[in-house]
């Protein structure tokens, strides 16, 4: 590995804004300084590089003891002088001057230190600016930026942008050894110079809202663009049902069709219109009108179309949304109205996605630098499902062009090819929630009836996955059968047939439709079973959390005894704890987790203004403290208190020490208000009231401490998208799954069928796959008694789920 305290490192945002790209530049400076690397920011992506600084303003950053926000040069340990350069405010502000006589004028490439990144996760956009720069484009203009980049040292780039902004990066890295020669033999640079910067370290993250890279599921910004979309939709959707009008909206998406798609699955659409799968030039005109005039038909009061502003028919032919409202108006006669999103999908703060997933590539970021030698290409850091990966950039860059020149030589299927699975299955999804068949697609003999309950604590996305069953079953010519409230309700016939239409408004519905409780079948096995029996279910689905999973192993136990368990049955997690066992996803944590973070953000605004103040803020999530952790990620908590880790006197003690001492190194007059997440079991004894009281107690003149508890507010309203769509696909494979495994008991001679184990399973998300498993093999990874599972992950990274309150060489989050 490269010695980190060797490495010169600079971070830039290039080519179009999008929300997240400032929780990558506060990764990557941090990580940096514990690596013990220095740190800098090029203003104005490669446009800053070019510029550089000017010859008056290169070593302003290096501030003289006495300014408003000294360098601490008193202090000989490392961590304090990479705490702050003092130029945080001209970075938030731009390039104004501060009273002091700092500037920012004539200075692109900035050191930064610790605090000068501090409480940029909750802003939109990126602070340090970008800009599309022809100049770098030339070799004369990379020759200028590996001058200006040689002047202060730096050897080391991370760059944020889209797929020709990476390319721009790949092409520098490949030019460099010769910039480099031909600035020795200008005379521009020194031999030593030539030397020391022989080899740049380059590593790109792909910050787009559209979506568009390949070899990746996730760009930075695309899930708040997606928020921002479906806000709009789902206020859309109460003045088109109130007026039984049509609304066609137009999202961004010129090459991609993945806004489009996903708002299509999240806000539960009629129609879309993406360019990697563009409808038949003679015919779409005529299908559209179908599908929506059957919807109609059978009661539905509001049409949703999606256009994504680079939709075309299999001709390549634009399609405009003005174009198919006039078409709605025309030939169905509907109230139709136009709405164009435009920029305002850009903006807005970044949704919780937005602020963990790039928190975790920067970290990798700097990782993948630390390890690079002349021999290993540049990485590109992406994510595939739950994990963090590293993939050769330019063969991203490549397969993402491949898409371009698939759609423009009219060859769809591999257009569709060469996008991730998510994306080619949530297609699949639309169709098969938002189409309404007239004839099954299945014979009568491979029909089914299905149950579906609700198990645990409500959860969002709960009532988005059974949409998408009911939806699937009746597309098939399965019946859908509803058990409300449990398994109570089951043994008190509270069981009904749902429609199409019925779960039509489902996808934007919080908490449970069905209504859920935690009681266990165990209540009375055998009634349940009888019930069963009765309603001659031939598959069973359960959505919820810890309940649901403890719920199918004594069905799937009780089998021996009761032939009516001898059907397909699975559970899809959903529970805001996201405590199941070996999946690294629920349905509901996402959600939870935006509910935390807008609590949060407006917590620490009233922290932030008080300067001096601490909130102990109390989060749920049972005997799993994911919440709590992926919340302090999140929201930049400096502390955070888990079960798995509990709380002891010594780790209190250390805590103030730290708040103290944090607390001093602010710089006069400009401390902030800093957040201490708690997960509510994290102990019986220090519970948040006593931890609150302590910090307000030992923090005399420096700080003081009050506390909230979020409580049943993290449960959430409106299911984020993420949730919804998620739900979507997790839902259609359920379905897949039982009828493969009906099927197969159809095949069975005997009287009475036997289910195989692996008939009831738990469908699970695990690293960059999604899986099944039987829940008998779920037992050993469940910790069954503190209702959590005993190796989980963390997030979207494969570290252990219950990590370290504070990374070891911390100089304290402090926002």
């Amino acid at each position: 590995m490269t010695d980190g305290k060797k490495m010169k490192l600079a971070v830039l945002t290039s080519g179009g804004d999008s929300a997240g790209m400032n929780a990558v530049v506060r990764a990557v400076v941090k990580t940096a300084i514990i690596k013990g690397c220095e740190t800098w920011i090029v203003r104005e992506g490669y446009e800053g590089l070019v510029r550089g600084n000017s010859e008056g303003n290169r070593h302003t950053y290096s501030l003289e003891k006495g300014t408003s926000s000294p360098r601490l040069k008193e202090h000989p340990d490392d961590f304090v002088h990479n705490l702050r350069y003092g130029d945080g405010e001209l970075l938030k502000d731009g390039t104004g001057d501060h009273p002091g006589g700092r500037t920012l004028r004539g200075r692109y490439i900035v050191r930064v230190g610790w605090d000068d990144v501090r409480g940029w996760f909750a802003e939109g956009g990126t602070l340090i600016g970008t800009a599309r720069s022809t100049t770098f484009r030339t070799r004369d203009g990379r020759l200028t930026a590996a001058h200006n980049m040689i002047k202060e040292g730096i050897d080391a780039l991370v760059v944020c942008g889209g797929d020709g902004s990476l390319t721009g990066a790949d092409v520098f890295r490949a030019e460099w050894p010769g910039l480099v020669t031909e600035l020795r033999q200008q005379g521009k640079i020194t031999e030593d110079q030539a030397s020391k910067h022989a080899h740049l370290k380059i590593v790109g993250l792909v910050g787009s809202i559209d979506n568009d890279m390949s070899m990746t599921d996730l760009t930075i910004g695309a899930p708040t663009a997606l928020h921002r979309i479906c806000e709009a939709i789902d206020n859309i959707n109460s003045t088109a049902f109130s007026h039984s009008r049509a609304f066609v909206l137009e999202v961004m998406g010129r090459h991609c069709g993945w806004l489009a798609l996903m708002a299509g699955v999240s806000c539960g659409a009629d129609f879309i219109f993406i360019p990697e799968s563009p409808p038949d030039a003679d015919r779409w005109e005529d299908e559209m009108c179908q599908m929506i005039q059957k919807h109609r038909d059978v009661g539905k009061r509001k049409t949703i179309v999606i256009v994504a502003e680079g939709a075309i028919d299999s001709k390549l032919q634009p399609i405009h949304a003005e174009f198919v409202k006039n078409v709605l108006s025309e030939r169905l006669g509907l109230d139709t109205r136009v709405t164009t999103l435009g920029h305002t999908q850009r903006g807005g703060k970044p949704c919780a996605m937005d602020r963990i997933l790039p928190t975790l590539q920067g970290v990798e970021a700097v990782e993948a630098l630390l390890e690079s030698t002349p021999d290993t290409p540049s990485y590109m850091i992406g994510v595939r499902e739950n994990k963090i990966t590293r993939v050769p950039l330019m063969e991203a860059v490549k397969m993402t062009r491949e898409v371009a020149q698939a759609i423009a030589e009219k060859d769809f299927p591999k257009a569709m090819s060469l996008r991730d699975p998510e994306f080619c299955e949530s297609l699949e999804g639309f169709y098969a929630t938002a189409v309404l068949e007239t004839e099954p697609k299945l014979p009568h003999h491979l029909r089914m009836r299905v149950a579906i309950m609700h198990v645990g604590a409500p959860a969002g996305g709960m009532n988005a996955a059974t949409r998408a069953a009911v939806r699937y079953c009746i597309r098939q010519g399965h019946k859908p059968f509803a058990i409300h409230n449990g398994f109570v309700g089951l043994l008190d016939d509270n069981v009904h047939q749902l429609s199409w239409l019925g779960v039509d408004n489902w996808m934007t519905r919080g908490g449970s439709e069905l209504g859920t409780n935690r009681k266990l079948p165990d209540i009375d096995l055998g009634a349940v079973a009888a019930k069963f029996q009765q309603y001659n279910f031939h598959a069973f689905i359960m959505i919820g959390g810890f309940e649901a999973f403890t719920s199918l192993l004594l069905l799937e136990q009780g089998r021996k005894h009761y032939p009516a368990f001898n059907i397909p049955m699975v559970h899809l997690p959903a529970t805001i704890s996201n405590n199941v066992p070996l999946t690294e996803f629920s349905l509901g944590s996402d959600t939870s987790l935006n509910a935390l973070v807008d609590a949060c953000d407006a917590i620490k605004q009233s922290a932030s203004a008080s300067r001096n103040r601490v909130f102990v803020v109390e989060t749920q999530g049972g005997k799993c403290g994911y919440i709590a952790t992926m919340g302090a990620l999140a929201t930049g908590a400096c502390i955070v208190y888990t079960p798995e880790r509990g709380i002891d006197l010594d780790m209190l003690r250390n805590d103030v020490k730290y708040l103290k001492r944090r607390y001093a190194l602010d710089a006069k007059g400009k401390s902030e208000g800093r957040l201490v997440l708690r997960n509510e079991v994290s102990s019986d004894v220090y519970t948040t009231d006593v931890i609150t009281k302590m910090f307000k107690e030992e923090g005399g003149k420096l700080f003081d401490s009050r506390s909230a508890s979020l409580g049943h507010t993290l449960q959430g309203g409106i299911p984020s998208p993420m949730d919804r769509a998620r739900a979507v696909r997790l839902s259609l494979k359920c379905m897949a799954f039982i009828e493969h495994h009906h099927q197969e008991l159809l095949k069975q001679q005997a009287r009475s069928k036997q289910a195989p184990p692996e008939s009831a399973a738990v469908i699970t998300i695990q690293g960059t796959a999604v899986q099944w498993v039987p829940v008998q093999d779920m037992v050993e990874h469940a910790d069954m008694k503190n209702r959590r599972g005993e190796a989980c992950v963390v997030g979207r990274h494969a570290r252990p789920r219950r990590g370290p309150r504070r990374a070891p060489a911390d100089p304290g989050e402090g926002e």
